[in-house]
């Protein structure tokens, strides 16, 4: 097994929940309204540091699709998946794009710089 090299991202990202890997740039959302079993999910037009698995045909609630299942490179836990191909017209915007589960993420603002803004009072406040 070699060496796992990670894409660190600038800005406002989403990362993996389980260890905190970046997936992608809140600026690639294409849609926040996307759904899948476990809940909601956002479509996105590109993310790093996953991994894909086989190819495979999936009955969805827009139809069939050619999709491939994608996972976090660090810890290989599934995050959702990637439109090879749409089989309906209508659909075909969503081809070479990524579905993250909004359950399998976390919005980086969320975790590690987090600055309580709430006033405070002071000593002059406790006398």
């Amino acid at each position: 097994m070699g060496r796992v090299f990670l894409v660190e991202l600038e800005g406002r990202t989403y990362k993996c929940k389980f260890c905190k890997t970046n997936l992608a740039l809140a600026e690639h959302v294409v849609s926040r309204g996307f759904h899948c079993r476990r809940g909601k999910a956002y479509l996105f037009s590109n993310v790093v540091n996953v991994t894909a698995g086989p190819i495979e045909e999936r009955m969805m609630l827009s139809g069939l699709h050619t999709v491939t299942d994608i996972y976090c490179v660090c810890c290989g836990q599934i995050v959702g998946w990637k439109y090879e191909t749409a089989h309906e017209q209508s659909q075909k915007y969503k081809e070479g794009k990524f579905v993250l589960e909004r359950g399998r993420i976390i919005d980086g603002l969320d975790s590690e710089f987090y600055i309580d803004t709430r006033p405070s009072s002071s000593d002059a406040e406790e006398a």
